[in-house]
């Protein structure tokens, strides 16, 4: 059950998205930091391969953003990085609903087994 195409898939996603977070925080603390560049994650493609491949466990990649720059150097786009957050999050709730779903499917089995 644990070692499942969708769990693993589902362990990747919050994994990525968890990263996403700290990400998104991090550009926002630098906000105003003189060439700081805002960091991107990216996981959503590897993950696709993965489940296709039969797998379902990637990793994500962090990369600096190639986005223009303002005069100080930093790239941050707090607009940007307000939206991201607040899809990153539901994305998130929805990723821990459907892992819930999984443990009570497992917890009810084991009820009627047990």
């Amino acid at each position: 059950m644990f070692d499942s195409v969708s769990a693993l898939a589902l362990s990747s996603a919050l994994d990525g998205l968890a990263a996403r977070q700290r990400a998104i925080a991090n550009n926002i603390a630098n906000v105003s930091t003189p060439g700081y560049r805002a960091q991107r994650v990216q996981f959503e493609q590897a993950l696709a391969a993965s489940i296709a491949a039969g797998d379902g466990a990637t990793r994500a990649t962090t990369a600096r953003s190639l986005e223009p720059t303002q005069l100080n150097g930093n790239n941050v786009n707090l607009d940007t990085e307000t939206l991201s957050n607040i899809d990153t999050v539901l994305r998130f709730q929805f990723a821990s609903q459907a892992a819930n779903g999984q443990f009570t499917s497992l917890r009810t089995a084991m009820r009627l087994n047990g």
